[in-house]
């Protein structure tokens, strides 16, 4: 019995010291080559919004532009590769932090927030990293995205073919039409062949959310035509298969720009300034083909069979190739519209 006992515990100790010696296995790090993140990405944001990310190479460094939900397509202040595996974008803001009595900044700071992007597959998953503004932790929203092919060469306008048109306003009443998110206030209201947004404020009362009007209908590519009415200094937008926005602005006399009446938000700007004073009835004829955008404004071409490359701010989707509704910005200002008017195009 005493030799069996030193038997088993020789082969438990030999045991012992090989498992000892026998290292774990360890998997080798996936490494990712940035020209993997090269391109432009839709991206889908955790809440229901949508993004838009371009990286490229110039020269001997990186740059990228990024849409991130609302507001306008900008450059970013960094992106780099780490841990050869996680884009990192970076965008910067400036933070008023104290003003004076006559309400003029005195302190500032520069706050970063910043995307960690990861490639999954042939897709983008990461999070949006935003240092709270009191300095106590740091927020993070989810996002996933996917690449975009670049837009095809600019159709043939000249060769399309037209289906019947379809009179989007009854000019009686919203039939037709809903408010995209159904639990803001509906500031629209039809009257004599008048489609009007009104998002009235009252001075110290609670802010009102209002609504952004679209179509029960879903379009593919299309021409639309529309006048529309804006007060001075007021603001809407049309969009295009809930996608992509053609502004509408009292941009009179202004400077062009890629947020002035008849441009697509931040993306395309006008060749040429075509507004009427405020408060003036405008026209606007609109065609979207194969990712390309036509503007005629009162008559004079201001974008002329331009590529859109991704969705604008405030877009409804991320997926570029899929039909979408008509939807009307409500929540700006003080807007009429009539005779809206859509003509498919027949493919």
């Amino acid at each position: 019995m005493k030799t069996f006992l030193i038997f088993i515990t020789t082969i438990l100790v030999s045991l012992s010291i090989i498992s000892c010696n026998v290292k774990p296995k360890v998997e080798p790090v996936q490494k990712t080559d940035i020209s993997e993140f090269f391109g432009q990405w839709t991206i889908d944001i955790q809440g229901g919004a949508v993004g838009w990310l371009e990286v490229r190479q110039e020269n001997n460094y990186l740059d990228a532009d990024l849409l991130w939900g609302g507001g306008s397509v900008v450059p970013v202040s960094n992106v780099y590769l780490a841990n050869d595996k996680y884009l990192i974008v970076t965008r910067t803001d400036n933070v008023v932090r104290k003003k004076d009595a006559n309400n003029a900044p005195l302190r500032t700071h520069l706050v970063t927030n910043w995307l960690e992007v990861e490639r999954k597959g042939d897709k983008i998953a990461g999070f949006l990293l935003n240092p709270r503004r009191n300095g106590k932790g740091v927020d993070s929203t989810a996002f996933t995205g996917i690449k975009l092919p670049p837009p095809p060469p600019a159709p043939d306008l000249s060769k399309l073919k037209f289906g019947t048109p379809i009179t989007l306003f009854n000019g009686k009443d919203l039939t037709g039409w809903r408010l995209i998110n159904d639990k803001q206030k509906n500031g629209f209201s039809a009257a004599n062949g008048i489609l009007t947004t009104d998002p009235v404020q009252v001075e110290g009362e609670k802010h009102v959310s209002y609504g952004n009007l679209r179509t029960d209908q879903e379009f593919e590519d299309f021409n639309l035509k529309l006048e529309v009415n804006i007060p001075e200094g007021s603001n809407s937008g049309v969009y295009l298969r809930g996608m992509y926005e053609v502004q509408v602005l009292d941009s009179y006399k202004k400077a062009l720009d890629p947020h002035n009446m008849g441009a697509v938000y931040s993306r395309i700007t006008p060749t040429v300034s075509a507004e009427k004073p405020a408060g003036t009835w405008q026209t606007m004829d609109i065609t979207l083909c194969e990712r390309h955008a036509t503007v005629i404004l009162n008559g004079v071409k201001i974008i002329d069979n331009q590529p859109i490359y991704g969705p604008t701010g405030g877009a409804m989707k991320s997926d570029v190739f899929t039909p979408g509704p008509i939807y009307l910005q409500g929540d700006h200002g003080k807007v009429s519209y009539r005779n809206l008017v859509l003509t498919p195009i027949v493919k």
